[in-house]
Protein backbone atom coordinates (compact mmCIF):
# COMPACT_ATOMS: atom_id res chain seq x y z
CA UNK A 1 0.00 0.00 0.00
CA UNK A 2 1.08 2.73 -0.96
CA UNK A 3 1.78 6.26 0.69
CA UNK A 4 -0.63 8.29 -1.81
CA UNK A 5 -3.51 6.10 -0.94
CA UNK A 6 -2.55 6.29 2.91
CA UNK A 7 -3.44 9.74 2.71
CA UNK A 8 -6.38 8.93 0.39
CA UNK A 9 -9.93 10.65 2.53
CA UNK A 10 -11.59 7.62 0.79
CA UNK A 11 -9.34 5.27 3.19
CA UNK A 12 -10.06 6.46 5.99
CA UNK A 13 -13.25 9.13 6.21
CA UNK A 14 -15.94 6.81 6.11
CA UNK A 15 -14.15 4.09 8.62
CA UNK A 16 -13.45 6.92 11.09
CA UNK A 17 -17.42 8.25 10.95
CA UNK A 18 -18.61 4.87 11.17
CA UNK A 19 -16.39 4.31 13.79
CA UNK A 20 -17.81 7.77 15.76
CA UNK A 21 -21.48 6.51 14.97
CA UNK A 22 -21.61 2.81 16.64
CA UNK A 23 -20.45 3.92 20.14
CA UNK A 24 -23.35 6.46 20.32
CA UNK A 25 -26.08 4.22 18.74
CA UNK A 26 -24.83 1.26 21.70
CA UNK A 27 -25.19 3.67 24.10
CA UNK A 28 -27.80 5.32 23.23
CA UNK A 29 -30.12 2.58 21.59
CA UNK A 30 -28.74 -0.61 21.70
CA UNK A 31 -28.70 -0.30 25.26
CA UNK A 32 -32.46 0.09 25.38
CA UNK A 33 -33.50 -3.00 23.60
CA UNK A 34 -30.91 -4.94 25.31
CA UNK A 35 -32.37 -4.23 28.92
CA UNK A 36 -36.00 -4.25 27.60
CA UNK A 37 -34.73 -8.04 26.70
CA UNK A 38 -33.26 -8.47 29.99
CA UNK A 39 -36.21 -7.57 31.75
CA UNK A 40 -36.02 -4.35 33.00
CA UNK A 41 -38.84 -1.58 33.88
CA UNK A 42 -39.38 0.93 31.54
CA UNK A 43 -38.59 3.52 34.27
CA UNK A 44 -35.33 2.08 35.26
CA UNK A 45 -34.08 1.94 31.45
CA UNK A 46 -34.76 5.40 30.73
CA UNK A 47 -33.32 7.08 34.03
CA UNK A 48 -29.87 4.80 33.59
CA UNK A 49 -29.86 5.07 30.07
CA UNK A 50 -30.85 8.86 30.32
CA UNK A 51 -27.73 9.67 32.50
CA UNK A 52 -25.71 8.12 29.79
CA UNK A 53 -25.98 11.32 28.07
CA UNK A 54 -24.08 13.21 30.11
CA UNK A 55 -20.61 12.91 28.69
CA UNK A 56 -21.93 14.80 25.42
CA UNK A 57 -23.64 17.59 27.39
CA UNK A 58 -20.37 18.20 28.86
CA UNK A 59 -17.54 17.51 26.39
CA UNK A 60 -16.65 20.81 25.92
CA UNK A 61 -15.54 21.11 29.43
CA UNK A 62 -12.46 18.85 28.32
CA UNK A 63 -12.71 19.10 24.61
CA UNK A 64 -9.08 22.22 25.57
CA UNK A 65 -6.97 18.78 27.02
CA UNK A 66 -8.02 17.19 23.79
CA UNK A 67 -6.44 20.30 22.07
CA UNK A 68 -3.61 20.81 24.00
CA UNK A 69 -2.23 17.32 25.05
CA UNK A 70 -0.89 15.23 22.06
CA UNK A 71 -2.29 15.19 18.81
CA UNK A 72 -5.83 14.31 17.19
CA UNK A 73 -4.76 11.16 15.65
CA UNK A 74 -3.39 9.88 18.74
CA UNK A 75 -6.30 10.59 20.76
CA UNK A 76 -8.41 8.73 18.08
CA UNK A 77 -6.20 5.65 18.29
CA UNK A 78 -6.36 5.48 21.65
CA UNK A 79 -10.14 5.77 22.08
CA UNK A 80 -10.90 3.63 19.85
CA UNK A 81 -8.97 1.20 21.74
CA UNK A 82 -10.55 2.31 24.84
CA UNK A 83 -14.27 2.00 23.49
CA UNK A 84 -12.92 -1.80 22.51
CA UNK A 85 -11.92 -2.27 26.25
CA UNK A 86 -15.90 -1.01 27.42
CA UNK A 87 -17.86 -2.95 24.23
CA UNK A 88 -15.64 -6.25 26.06
CA UNK A 89 -16.44 -5.37 29.69
CA UNK A 90 -20.44 -5.26 28.51
CA UNK A 91 -19.99 -8.57 26.97
CA UNK A 92 -18.28 -10.24 29.67
CA UNK A 93 -20.70 -8.90 32.72
CA UNK A 94 -24.11 -9.22 30.74
CA UNK A 95 -24.27 -12.95 32.00
CA UNK A 96 -23.65 -12.28 35.60
CA UNK A 97 -26.14 -11.84 38.16
CA UNK A 98 -25.07 -8.52 38.78
CA UNK A 99 -24.80 -7.14 35.36
CA UNK A 100 -26.45 -4.06 35.63
CA UNK A 101 -24.01 -2.47 38.37
CA UNK A 102 -21.24 -3.55 35.80
CA UNK A 103 -22.63 -3.03 32.43
CA UNK A 104 -23.47 0.83 33.59
CA UNK A 105 -19.78 1.19 34.23
CA UNK A 106 -19.00 -0.42 30.95
CA UNK A 107 -21.73 2.08 29.69
CA UNK A 108 -19.97 4.85 31.31
CA UNK A 109 -16.56 4.25 30.22
CA UNK A 110 -17.77 4.24 26.40
CA UNK A 111 -19.88 7.28 26.93
CA UNK A 112 -16.99 9.26 27.51
CA UNK A 113 -14.46 7.70 25.51
CA UNK A 114 -16.98 7.95 22.38
CA UNK A 115 -17.74 11.73 23.54
CA UNK A 116 -13.60 12.51 23.19
CA UNK A 117 -13.40 10.48 20.31
CA UNK A 118 -15.88 12.76 18.68
CA UNK A 119 -14.22 15.88 19.71
CA UNK A 120 -10.82 14.33 18.09
CA UNK A 121 -12.31 13.16 15.07
CA UNK A 122 -13.56 15.83 14.26
CA UNK A 123 -10.62 18.03 14.94
CA UNK A 124 -8.78 15.74 12.92
CA UNK A 125 -11.10 16.06 10.08
CA UNK A 126 -10.53 19.94 9.44
CA UNK A 127 -6.86 19.39 9.69
CA UNK A 128 -6.34 16.10 7.41
CA UNK A 129 -8.31 18.08 5.04
CA UNK A 130 -8.64 20.72 2.65
CA UNK A 131 -11.11 23.23 3.01
CA UNK A 132 -12.47 22.17 -0.85
CA UNK A 133 -12.41 18.38 0.70
CA UNK A 134 -14.26 19.13 3.74
CA UNK A 135 -16.66 20.48 2.06
CA UNK A 136 -17.02 17.31 -0.68
CA UNK A 137 -16.46 14.90 1.95
CA UNK A 138 -18.86 16.44 4.48
CA UNK A 139 -22.20 14.34 3.08
CA UNK A 140 -19.75 10.87 2.71
CA UNK A 141 -18.83 11.15 6.52
CA UNK A 142 -22.96 11.65 7.85
CA UNK A 143 -23.74 8.99 5.88
CA UNK A 144 -21.10 6.09 7.20
CA UNK A 145 -22.14 8.11 10.47
CA UNK A 146 -25.98 6.83 9.94
CA UNK A 147 -25.00 3.58 8.04
CA UNK A 148 -23.30 2.79 11.52
CA UNK A 149 -26.65 3.51 13.29
CA UNK A 150 -27.98 0.96 10.60
CA UNK A 151 -25.31 -1.34 11.74
CA UNK A 152 -26.07 -1.07 15.00
CA UNK A 153 -29.62 -1.03 16.14
CA UNK A 154 -30.72 -2.52 12.80
CA UNK A 155 -28.50 -5.76 11.85
CA UNK A 156 -27.11 -6.02 15.21
CA UNK A 157 -30.01 -5.75 16.99
CA UNK A 158 -31.72 -8.10 14.34
CA UNK A 159 -28.77 -10.73 15.10
CA UNK A 160 -29.46 -10.82 18.69
CA UNK A 161 -32.86 -11.61 18.22
CA UNK A 162 -31.73 -14.52 15.58
CA UNK A 163 -29.09 -15.53 18.50
CA UNK A 164 -31.80 -15.75 21.13
CA UNK A 165 -34.46 -17.39 18.82
CA UNK A 166 -32.37 -20.14 18.07
CA UNK A 167 -31.97 -19.84 14.23
CA UNK A 168 -28.27 -18.85 14.01
CA UNK A 169 -27.10 -21.28 16.91
CA UNK A 170 -30.01 -23.67 18.03
CA UNK A 171 -27.74 -24.50 21.46
CA UNK A 172 -28.34 -21.26 22.89
CA UNK A 173 -31.56 -20.90 21.93
CA UNK A 174 -33.55 -19.07 24.67
CA UNK A 175 -30.48 -17.47 26.38
CA UNK A 176 -30.88 -13.86 25.91
CA UNK A 177 -27.83 -12.91 28.34
CA UNK A 178 -25.77 -15.03 25.96
CA UNK A 179 -27.01 -13.89 22.84
CA UNK A 180 -26.46 -10.17 23.72
CA UNK A 181 -22.75 -11.32 25.16
CA UNK A 182 -22.08 -12.29 21.64
CA UNK A 183 -23.15 -9.23 20.18
CA UNK A 184 -20.99 -7.18 22.67
CA UNK A 185 -17.68 -9.34 21.47
CA UNK A 186 -18.15 -8.58 18.33
CA UNK A 187 -18.17 -4.89 18.71
CA UNK A 188 -15.26 -5.07 20.79
CA UNK A 189 -13.66 -7.17 17.96
CA UNK A 190 -14.53 -4.69 15.61
CA UNK A 191 -13.12 -1.35 17.27
CA UNK A 192 -9.66 -3.83 18.26
CA UNK A 193 -9.79 -3.60 14.25
CA UNK A 194 -10.64 -0.09 13.48
CA UNK A 195 -7.93 1.01 16.26
CA UNK A 196 -5.30 -1.10 14.54
CA UNK A 197 -6.13 -0.13 10.68
CA UNK A 198 -6.31 4.17 11.86
CA UNK A 199 -2.83 3.21 13.53
CA UNK A 200 -2.02 2.47 9.67
CA UNK A 201 -4.14 4.78 7.64
CA UNK A 202 -4.37 7.92 9.10
CA UNK A 203 -2.66 10.70 7.69
CA UNK A 204 -0.15 12.66 9.48
CA UNK A 205 -0.66 16.61 9.17
CA UNK A 206 1.89 18.95 9.99
CA UNK A 207 -0.49 20.85 11.95
CA UNK A 208 -1.59 17.95 13.85
CA UNK A 209 0.72 18.55 16.50
CA UNK A 210 1.13 18.64 20.56
CA UNK A 211 0.95 22.03 21.29
CA UNK A 212 2.74 24.29 23.61
CA UNK A 213 1.24 23.92 27.09
CA UNK A 214 -0.32 26.76 28.50
CA UNK A 215 -0.15 28.06 32.15
CA UNK A 216 -3.12 26.67 34.22
CA UNK A 217 -4.36 30.80 34.62
CA UNK A 218 -4.07 31.32 30.70
CA UNK A 219 -5.85 28.24 30.06
CA UNK A 220 -8.85 29.35 32.14
CA UNK A 221 -9.02 32.44 31.22
CA UNK A 222 -8.80 31.43 27.76
CA UNK A 223 -11.31 29.16 28.44
CA UNK A 224 -13.60 31.44 30.76
CA UNK A 225 -13.78 33.91 27.54
CA UNK A 226 -15.16 31.11 25.44
CA UNK A 227 -17.99 30.23 27.42
CA UNK A 228 -18.51 33.91 28.56
CA UNK A 229 -18.95 34.98 24.68
CA UNK A 230 -21.10 32.23 24.27
CA UNK A 231 -23.82 33.56 26.62
CA UNK A 232 -23.43 36.97 25.41
CA UNK A 233 -24.95 35.93 21.79
CA UNK A 234 -27.70 38.20 20.61
CA UNK A 235 -31.42 36.71 21.71
CA UNK A 236 -29.29 34.44 23.72
CA UNK A 237 -32.86 33.27 25.46
CA UNK A 238 -34.52 32.97 22.31
CA UNK A 239 -31.98 30.39 21.73
CA UNK A 240 -31.85 28.47 24.80
CA UNK A 241 -35.44 28.20 24.54
CA UNK A 242 -35.12 26.92 20.76
CA UNK A 243 -32.20 24.17 21.86
CA UNK A 244 -33.46 22.91 24.84
CA UNK A 245 -37.44 22.91 23.21
CA UNK A 246 -37.34 21.29 20.26
CA UNK A 247 -36.42 17.85 20.59
CA UNK A 248 -38.60 17.91 23.87
CA UNK A 249 -41.24 15.14 22.73
CA UNK A 250 -38.71 13.41 20.42
CA UNK A 251 -36.14 13.00 23.23
CA UNK A 252 -39.26 11.37 25.55
CA UNK A 253 -40.45 9.43 22.31
CA UNK A 254 -37.02 8.13 21.38
CA UNK A 255 -36.21 6.41 24.87
CA UNK A 256 -39.96 4.81 25.00
CA UNK A 257 -40.48 3.86 21.39
CA UNK A 258 -38.48 0.77 21.49
CA UNK A 259 -39.63 -0.87 25.01
CA UNK A 260 -43.24 -0.02 23.43
CA UNK A 261 -42.83 -2.00 20.09
CA UNK A 262 -41.31 -4.54 22.10
CA UNK A 263 -43.61 -5.16 25.26
CA UNK A 264 -46.57 -7.25 25.25
CA UNK A 265 -49.76 -6.99 23.89
CA UNK A 266 -51.09 -7.35 27.36
CA UNK A 267 -48.81 -4.26 28.30
CA UNK A 268 -49.95 -2.25 25.75
CA UNK A 269 -46.89 -2.44 23.64
CA UNK A 270 -46.94 -4.28 20.08
CA UNK A 271 -44.96 -7.52 20.93
CA UNK A 272 -42.69 -7.37 17.80
CA UNK A 273 -39.51 -9.74 18.37
CA UNK A 274 -36.18 -7.73 18.56
CA UNK A 275 -35.02 -9.29 15.33
CA UNK A 276 -38.31 -7.52 13.81
CA UNK A 277 -37.63 -4.49 16.10
CA UNK A 278 -34.27 -4.78 14.45
CA UNK A 279 -35.47 -4.66 10.85
CA UNK A 280 -38.03 -2.04 11.27
CA UNK A 281 -37.20 0.46 13.65
CA UNK A 282 -32.77 0.24 13.42
CA UNK A 283 -33.12 -0.40 9.39
CA UNK A 284 -35.84 0.54 7.56
CA UNK A 285 -36.60 3.43 10.27
CA UNK A 286 -32.60 4.91 10.41
CA UNK A 287 -32.77 4.71 6.60
CA UNK A 288 -36.13 6.96 6.15
CA UNK A 289 -34.38 9.08 8.69
CA UNK A 290 -31.45 9.32 6.42
CA UNK A 291 -33.55 10.53 3.77
CA UNK A 292 -35.44 12.69 5.76
CA UNK A 293 -31.94 14.35 6.17
CA UNK A 294 -31.51 14.39 2.72
CA UNK A 295 -34.28 15.80 1.35
CA UNK A 296 -34.08 18.70 4.46
CA UNK A 297 -30.83 19.66 3.00
CA UNK A 298 -32.05 19.97 -0.60
CA UNK A 299 -34.65 22.49 0.28
CA UNK A 300 -32.96 24.44 2.95
CA UNK A 301 -30.06 24.62 0.02
CA UNK A 302 -32.59 26.00 -2.39
CA UNK A 303 -34.76 28.46 0.24
CA UNK A 304 -32.84 28.75 2.96
CA UNK A 305 -33.49 28.09 6.46
CA UNK A 306 -35.46 30.76 7.17
CA UNK A 307 -38.76 29.26 5.11
CA UNK A 308 -38.33 26.22 6.60
CA UNK A 309 -37.28 25.79 10.20
CA UNK A 310 -41.37 26.01 11.07
CA UNK A 311 -42.34 23.58 8.77
CA UNK A 312 -39.78 21.21 9.44
CA UNK A 313 -40.80 21.91 13.40
CA UNK A 314 -43.75 20.61 12.57
CA UNK A 315 -42.55 17.56 10.28
CA UNK A 316 -40.62 16.78 13.26
CA UNK A 317 -43.22 16.68 15.61
CA UNK A 318 -46.75 16.09 14.33
CA UNK A 319 -45.92 12.84 13.25
CA UNK A 320 -45.26 11.89 16.78
CA UNK A 321 -49.13 11.47 16.97
CA UNK A 322 -48.67 7.93 15.00
CA UNK A 323 -47.85 6.61 18.29
CA UNK A 324 -50.73 7.63 19.80
CA UNK A 325 -52.57 5.39 16.91
CA UNK A 326 -50.05 2.87 17.48
CA UNK A 327 -50.86 2.08 21.17
CA UNK A 328 -54.62 3.30 21.09
CA UNK A 329 -55.41 0.29 18.43
CA UNK A 330 -51.78 -1.95 18.59
CA UNK A 331 -52.54 -2.98 14.61
CA UNK A 332 -50.51 -5.67 13.00
CA UNK A 333 -46.66 -5.15 11.83
CA UNK A 334 -47.49 -4.25 8.62
CA UNK A 335 -49.59 -1.00 9.48
CA UNK A 336 -46.89 -0.20 12.45
CA UNK A 337 -44.57 -0.43 10.07
CA UNK A 338 -45.20 2.06 7.99
CA UNK A 339 -46.14 4.69 10.67
CA UNK A 340 -42.82 4.04 12.33
CA UNK A 341 -40.39 4.42 9.27
CA UNK A 342 -42.53 7.61 8.48
CA UNK A 343 -42.15 9.06 11.88
CA UNK A 344 -38.67 8.52 11.56
CA UNK A 345 -38.63 10.28 8.41
CA UNK A 346 -40.60 13.18 9.86
CA UNK A 347 -37.66 13.43 12.87
CA UNK A 348 -34.99 13.65 9.79
CA UNK A 349 -36.62 15.82 8.24
CA UNK A 350 -36.79 18.45 10.97
CA UNK A 351 -33.47 17.64 12.77
CA UNK A 352 -31.84 19.42 9.54
CA UNK A 353 -33.36 22.85 10.90
CA UNK A 354 -32.22 21.92 14.37
CA UNK A 355 -28.36 21.28 13.73
CA UNK A 356 -28.32 23.67 10.97
CA UNK A 357 -29.27 26.15 13.66
CA UNK A 358 -26.52 24.95 15.94
CA UNK A 359 -24.35 26.16 13.04
CA UNK A 360 -25.58 29.28 12.79
CA UNK A 361 -25.42 30.41 16.39
CA UNK A 362 -21.83 29.27 16.08
CA UNK A 363 -20.65 31.58 13.77
CA UNK A 364 -17.74 34.03 15.17
CA UNK A 365 -14.46 34.32 16.98
CA UNK A 366 -14.97 31.02 18.65
CA UNK A 367 -17.03 29.18 16.03
CA UNK A 368 -15.51 25.69 16.87
CA UNK A 369 -15.68 26.08 20.74
CA UNK A 370 -18.89 27.70 20.53
CA UNK A 371 -20.46 25.11 18.15
CA UNK A 372 -19.27 22.45 20.70
CA UNK A 373 -21.06 24.08 23.45
CA UNK A 374 -23.92 24.75 21.25
CA UNK A 375 -23.95 20.75 20.42
CA UNK A 376 -23.59 19.99 24.40
CA UNK A 377 -26.69 22.16 25.48
CA UNK A 378 -28.75 20.16 22.92
CA UNK A 379 -27.27 16.35 24.63
CA UNK A 380 -29.23 18.12 27.80
CA UNK A 381 -31.97 18.78 25.85
CA UNK A 382 -32.52 14.89 25.56
CA UNK A 383 -31.27 13.43 28.40
CA UNK A 384 -33.66 15.63 31.30
CA UNK A 385 -36.72 14.63 29.45
CA UNK A 386 -35.28 11.22 28.40
CA UNK A 387 -34.36 10.63 32.07
CA UNK A 388 -38.39 10.75 33.46
CA UNK A 389 -39.57 9.83 30.40
CA UNK A 390 -39.89 5.76 31.54
CA UNK A 391 -41.53 6.51 35.22
CA UNK A 392 -43.84 8.84 32.97
CA UNK A 393 -44.74 6.16 31.07
CA UNK A 394 -45.31 3.70 34.04
CA UNK A 395 -47.95 6.34 35.50
CA UNK A 396 -49.96 6.95 32.38
CA UNK A 397 -50.06 3.71 30.21
CA UNK A 398 -48.42 3.91 26.23
CA UNK A 399 -51.39 5.88 25.33
CA UNK A 400 -51.91 8.63 27.10
CA UNK A 401 -48.09 9.00 27.20
CA UNK A 402 -47.81 9.49 23.57
CA UNK A 403 -50.65 11.94 24.15
CA UNK A 404 -48.87 13.51 26.70
CA UNK A 405 -45.64 13.21 23.93
CA UNK A 406 -47.45 15.39 21.63
CA UNK A 407 -48.37 18.16 24.06
CA UNK A 408 -44.92 18.70 24.93
CA UNK A 409 -43.90 19.46 21.33
CA UNK A 410 -46.11 22.84 21.37
CA UNK A 411 -43.08 25.01 22.66
CA UNK A 412 -40.93 23.41 20.15
CA UNK A 413 -42.97 24.56 17.47
CA UNK A 414 -43.69 27.90 19.36
CA UNK A 415 -39.95 28.05 19.23
CA UNK A 416 -39.44 27.70 15.85
CA UNK A 417 -41.65 30.51 14.72
CA UNK A 418 -39.92 32.92 17.06
CA UNK A 419 -36.43 31.61 15.89
CA UNK A 420 -37.94 31.85 12.50
CA UNK A 421 -38.57 35.59 12.68
CA UNK A 422 -35.11 36.47 13.92
CA UNK A 423 -33.18 34.54 11.16
CA UNK A 424 -31.58 36.04 8.38
CA UNK A 425 -33.58 35.08 4.47
CA UNK A 426 -30.26 34.21 2.89
CA UNK A 427 -28.76 32.08 5.79
CA UNK A 428 -28.50 28.06 4.57
CA UNK A 429 -29.15 29.26 0.57
CA UNK A 430 -26.19 27.67 -1.76
CA UNK A 431 -24.60 30.46 -3.58
CA UNK A 432 -24.64 29.97 -7.02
Amino acid sequence: MNQSYKKSPWAWVPTLYFAQGLPYVAVMTIAVVMYKNLGMSNSDIAFYTGWLYLPWVIKPLWSPFVDLIKTKRFWIIAMQFLVAAGFAGVAFFIPTTFYLKATLAFFWLLAFSSATHDIAADGFYMLGLSSGDQAFFVGIRNTFYRLATIFGQGILVMLAGLLAEGKLIPSIKGNVPLAWSLIFFILAALFIGFSLYHSYILPKPLSDESKKMLSFTEMLRDFGHTFITFFQKKDVLLMFFFILTYRLGEAQLTKIAPPFLLDTLENGGLNMSTSTYGLIYGTLGVALLLLGGIVGGILISRHGLKRWIVPMALMINIPDVFYVVLAYYQPNVSIASVLVVLEQFGYGFGFTAYMLYLINIAEGEYKTAHYAIATGFMALGMMLPSMISGWIQEQLGYTLFFIWVCICTIPSILASMLVGKKLDPTYGKKVD
